[in-house]
């Protein structure tokens, strides 16, 4: 026979309040958030729902070079934009003029969007900008974005790792924050190996030769994508040794990312499948 068991719900003790916060922390939050998102590599259907919404929700948007008009049409109508991007040897405003503009949006308690290419940790200088509104007590929300890397390896078919051809990856940037090249070049030149590289069309010569001084075959397959993702994206594969020619001679233009490595062969391999299965087509119909 069942019997019935009667539960009783004591009232939970009344705990102790906390103390009113201090006249500093009620200031912090009187403050707006900057959120730093990452707006992917340039196709708008890249963005995460999470960066979607910051940009519907922000107040003003400050945005770079690499973010699209495509991205930009998603936030409201009334939102204020502010242009802060930089491209080589041409900033709107230094960083530290970008960190002080952030800090004061915040303090004018505005939700702000700080719209970054790709994702704000990578080259991204996201860690930079996080430290210095941290240091002003300014609430800080990092929302990640597809690395140019990963998009762009999507829409090329060149995986950045293959069980037969690459078991490491390794991101490197072209321009280093004193305008040289100066890279680990022998952590570079390893075997079975993927090497990508962000912004390095201008020392694509450089990587090229220096690759090859110590140790990798010049013939080892390379490619440069060129607005890559979007509309306008355009491939390049050659190898080591000719890719910077080819790419002088076809005015190849940034933003631009490079591929190094034996993965690059995949692409090859998918075009050939790809257009045998069009021709099979063709001739069954």
């Amino acid at each position: 026979m069942q019997t019935e068991t009667t539960l009783r719900f004591e009232p939970m003790p009344q705990r102790e309040q906390p103390p009113p916060p201090s006249p500093r922390v009620r200031a912090e939050h009187a403050h707006g958030t900057v959120f730093l998102v990452g707006c992917g590599p340039g196709d708008p259907e890249l963005l995460t729902v999470r960066a979607l919404n910051v940009l519907r929700a922000a107040d003003v948007i400050v945005y770079d070079h690499l973010v699209s008009d495509a991205i930009l049409a998603l936030a409201r109508a009334d939102t204020k934009r502010i242009y802060v991007g930089k491209e080589r040897d041409r900033h709107i405003l230094p960083q530290e003029q970008i960190n002080f503009l952030l800090v004061n949006l915040a303090r004018n308690a505005k939700r702000v969007a700080r719209l970054k290419g790709g994702d704000p940790f990578v080259f991204g200088r996201g860690g930079e900008e996080m430290q210095a509104l941290a240091a002003e007590g300014i609430a800080v929300e990092v929302v990640p974005g597809i690395t140019a890397a990963c998009g762009i390896a999507a829409s090329t078919g060149v995986p950045l790792t293959h069980r037969e051809y690459a078991q490491s990856c390794v991101f490197v940037t072209g321009h280093l924050k004193d305008g040289t090249m100066d890279l680990d070049w022998e952590g570079l030149a390893r075997p079975s190996q993927t090497i990508v590289v962000y912004m390095g069309l201008k020392g694509l010569p450089v990587l090229s030769r220096e690759l090859i001084a110590h140790g990798l075959s010049a013939s080892t397959p390379a490619m440069i994508v060129e607005q890559g993702t979007t509309p306008r994206q355009r491939v390049l594969v050659a190898t080591l040794a000719t890719l910077p020619k080819l790419a002088a001679e076809q005015a190849i233009r940034a933003p631009t990312l490079i591929v190094v490595g034996d993965v690059v062969r995949v692409r090859a391999s998918l075009e050939q499948s790809t257009a045998q299965a069009t021709a099979a087509r063709a001739l069954a119909g």
